[in-house]
């Protein structure tokens, strides 16, 4: 039982090196030893617990979408008004972006460079993703409670709002992450012609 969670504590820590790896340098740019001089091993320890970088990208995906689908599906399928749903997912974005900034990160930048053999997997884990922000625009859209609007383009607008936050958030910066998700949420709501008003944070530069 110890090995086993020695051999997992291990895996974690490699995967967490490889986003860290992979965020600072890009997938293209990173090394196989450069990520395991991060996770404090030998380069061949680290082939022992992986293959290759692609297989290292595609946990670091999986496990980020999986984690943040389970939160957003709750919220997508709460009996809710759709206002309210849109607000919560867009601050359970945020927040989880903040909260697992490196593996979030290669989720939105990385997911390009995966091997075909990968890439159908992906795919369709992001599509669930982005389709419970459809879902709720579209059903906030049906009963009056946004403007009429294409739901593909207003998912992508919010989403990529959202996702730059990869590029430019640092954890020492003006805002905290309460901030940032609770004045992109009021943002997303209001651009969608929900009734609710966009707080003031002044420290945003």
């Amino acid at each position: 039982m110890k090995a086993q969670r020695g051999e997992n504590d291990t895996r974690t820590r490699i995967l967490r090196a490889a986003a860290a790896q992979f965020h600072a340098r890009g997938f293209e740019g990173t090394r196989m030893h450069q990520i395991a001089a991060a996770a404090g091993i030998r380069k061949s320890s680290l082939y022992h617990h992986f293959r290759g970088k692609q297989e290292l990208l595609f946990e670091i995906l999986r496990h980020t979408v999986e984690m943040a689908l389970a939160g957003l599906r709750e919220i997508a399928d709460a009996d809710l008004p759709a206002t309210e749903r849109l607000r919560l997912a867009v601050r359970h974005h945020v927040t989880s972006l903040v909260e697992d900034l490196d593996n979030v990160a290669c989720f939105v930048e990385e997911g390009r460079a995966l091997a075909p053999q990968h890439r159908e997997a992906y795919i369709a884990q992001r599509d669930e993703y982005e389709g419970c922000f459809r879902r709720i625009i579209e059903e906030g859209a049906a009963r009056g409670e946004f403007d009429p609007v294409d739901v593909r383009l207003a998912g992508f607008a919010i989403l990529g709002m959202c996702n730059w936050m990869a590029r430019w958030y640092r954890p020492d910066g003006p805002n905290t992450p309460e901030e940032v998700a609770e004045q992109f949420a009021a943002l997303a709501v209001a651009a969608l012609g929900g009734r609710q008003g966009v707080p003031v944070v002044a420290k945003v530069r």
